[in-house]
């Protein structure tokens, strides 16, 4: 195609997966125990390292890709392949990365007004960013063109749904994700708040349930009444996890059980260091596709 299609580093999807099928990724930076750190899939520090550092107390602190660098991204990419580009960004709802790769576009199509940059707001986050992302892959090899592509993805980004719990809310709360009272009461309650990516692409408590096992009993059903075609789907539907894997994998085989056409299709993966230091250990995510985010 006469097109690439990139992202940033938060897809939570293993990048060799993405890279295989022609897709370009920009790293986001992180601060771990104030050391400098690349969100770079795994590679300078492994995920399981990550999040035991979490634990053990190690301070955490994002940086997001700033305009600078995203004019530098662009302007190598057309340097190297002399393609257009569609940009699919983390949600403006919880990151500026959408605006400064904005404004960069402007700027390199100034020096290269004959090139195409899109930039698209994801809205989403996580392995549901990845999912938009793998969507439109999927439609640039069915041939679709780049002007289309940006329409398509314009139109069914919201389709993503998104749906997270976890049991430790601490960085939650230090996020800002959650009040200090819901993250005390939660805590003395044993409260498992439901949580999902609202349509403005910001993380938003939904629902309170009572221990692990409820809240896995309750996103099951949330898909149930939002996936498209209900219990017979059978499109994309990929878990990240925060280094809990047997809770990732407790909630594959109650889906597969409730989705018979999903069996043997759902991809694991884990949540990465960009997204991963705002959630903490022991967060489960689930992303598919249904009925458009209205609130």
């Amino acid at each position: 195609m006469d097109y690439i299609i990139s992202c940033c580093s938060p897809v939570d999807l293993p990048f060799n997966r993405l890279k295989e099928r022609g897709a370009y990724i920009k790293n986001f930076h992180f601060m771990l125990a104030n050391k400098a750190m690349e969100d770079d899939g795994g590679e300078s520090i492994s995920f399981k390292d990550f999040y035991q550092a979490m634990r053990d107390g190690a301070s955490t602190k994002t940086s997001q890709v700033n305009s600078a660098e995203f004019v530098d991204y662009f302007t190598d990419l057309i340097n190297k392949e002399n393609k257009d580009i569609i940009h699919v960004t983390l949600s403006s709802g919880i990151s500026g990365t959408f605006n400064s790769a904005r404004l960069a576009a402007e700027e390199v199509k100034e020096k290269f007004p004959e090139r195409k940059i899109y930039i698209v707001d994801s809205l989403g986050a996580s392995g549901g960013y990845g999912f938009l992302v793998e969507w439109l892959l999927d439609k640039r090899d069915e041939g679709m063109d780049i002007d289309t592509l940006y329409n398509f993805a314009e139109e069914n980004k919201l389709k993503v749904n998104h749906w997270f719990y976890s049991t430790d809310l601490t960085f939650f709360v230090k996020g800002g994700r959650i009040t200090k009272t819901e993250g005390f009461v939660g805590k003395i309650l044993k409260i498992c708040p439901v949580m999902n990516v609202s349509n403005e692409g910001k993380l938003i408590p939904r629902i309170k349930t009572m221990g692990k096992k409820a809240a896995l009993q309750k996103t099951v059903e949330i898909m149930r009444d939002l996936a498209d075609d209900g219990t017979n789907y059978d499109g994309r539907c990929i878990i990240t996890h925060a280094d809990c894997f047997d809770d990732a994998n407790k909630l594959k085989c109650a889906l597969e059980q409730n989705f018979p056409n999903l069996a043997g299709k759902i991809l694991i993966s884990d949540i990465g260091t960009t997204i991963g230091c705002h959630t903490g250990p022991g967060t489960v995510a689930l992303f598919f596709s249904g009925k458009k985010r209205e609130n």
